[in-house]
């Protein structure tokens, strides 16, 4: 399946306006479509019965955890529990975006209590970034998952690194082969982007609750870890599943957008063609819709962050069909064939190879106008 990788950079691949009011148009009409067929209603029930199964399975963890003591097989318990974590972790994206409650106070509520006291992650962090992100999706600029960290997402920040001699250089090279490996390390970066974050400068709206009960998380489970075992052990189960919980959400997230277009800082496009030409959907069974947390109708997330987890599979039919009609690329693939992409992706930025002035998508703009 074509996908769409280019950095879009001129000013003259802005659609017209008269294009850019018949997608706003078209995108009243599919909202109208999904919420005609109830689709934004909030299902309390399904909520209702994966907080306690979650809450069932976190007692599981730590009954396994008491009873095993001083044994190895504590890391298959670690395993675990970063597995659940993310799970929780996506509960509280859910309530962040007011999927659960209708009430927006018990959605904010949820959303800080389940990252900050249980999976370790600040409210007012996510927020922002996330914020930022749906507003404008693979945006330069605009949208912080393509800002240039461990990772660059243009060819001139790579061209940059190339230049550097010793490792920053040799990585830049390779860094869509490690990205996957890198991602061990993205349940420790979470964490400590999270306390900079609430002890940092930036406005954080629940600051002083934020702090002690973060802080409270992130000493207080550590503390359990190394007094009931050995320290080996300890820093063993804590590595594992820091590493577990880093790559399940890095793996979740990476497929939505890496590797789909990158917009230039200066470049305007409608709501509806920004936010699906730039997202990816990952096909599968109910399995994959329950690891990554639903986050595989990215699609139709984007469109509509207010609808319920479980109502995402079934308005992928409406949205599809509506893409279909508007002649705007529907973009889904398996999820190794989703890896496959993003690897491939980031190789080809860090070795020059994409050109910014060569894009699908900036052509089937100017074909607009």
């Amino acid at each position: 399946m074509n996908t769409e990788t280019s950095t879009l950079t001129r000013h003259s691949d802005r659609p017209a306006e008269a294009p850019r009011k018949k997608y706003v148009s078209a995108y009243s009409e599919l909202l109208t479509s999904v919420r005609d067929a109830g689709l934004l209603r909030r299902r309390p029930g399904y909520y209702a019965v994966r907080v306690a199964v979650l809450a069932a399975l976190l007692a599981g963890c730590g009954v396994a955890f008491a009873v095993l003591g001083e044994s190895w097989w504590q890391l298959a318990v670690a395993g675990a529990f970063g597995l659940l974590l993310s799970q929780v972790a996506y509960l509280s994206h859910d309530a962040a975006h007011r999927q659960i409650f209708t009430s927006g106070k018990l959605n904010e509520w949820s959303a800080l209590i389940l990252g900050n006291a249980i999976v370790g992650l600040s409210y007012g962090w996510w927020m922002s970034k996330h914020s930022r992100h749906h507003a404008n999706p693979n945006k330069v600029g605009a949208d912080p998952d393509v800002v240039d960290g461990a990772l660059v997402f243009t060819a001139d920040a790579a061209m940059r690194r190339r230049w550097r001699r010793g490792f920053a250089g040799w990585f830049v090279a390779r860094q869509g082969t490690l990205f996957f490996p890198l991602l061990l390390l993205a349940g420790l970066n979470l964490h400590v982007a999270s306390v900079r974050t609430v002890f940092g400068r930036g406005r954080v709206k629940h600051r002083a609750v934020e702090i002690p009960v973060l802080l409270a998380r992130l000493s207080l489970y550590p503390l359990v870890l190394f007094t009931v075992l050995s320290p080996g052990l300890a820093a063993a189960f804590l590595a594992v599943q820091l590493g577990v919980f880093g790559f399940s959400m890095g793996a979740t997230f990476a497929p939505n957008h890496k590797g789909m277009p990158v917009l230039a800082a200066d470049m305007n496009i409608d709501f509806l063609q920004r936010q699906v030409r730039t997202s990816r959907n990952v096909r599968g069974s109910w399995f994959v819709d329950v690891a990554m947390g639903g986050l595989n109708y990215q699609i139709e997330h984007h469109l509509f962050p207010s609808m319920p987890r479980p109502n995402l599979r079934k308005a992928q039919p409406l949205v599809r069909q509506y893409c279909a009609t508007h002649g705007i690329p529907y973009i889904e693939t398996g999820m190794l064939e989703s890896w496959g992409i993003v690897v491939r992706h980031l190789n080809e930025v860090g070795v020059g190879d994409l050109d910014p002035f060569q894009c699908p998508l900036a052509a089937q703009l100017r074909a607009v106008n």
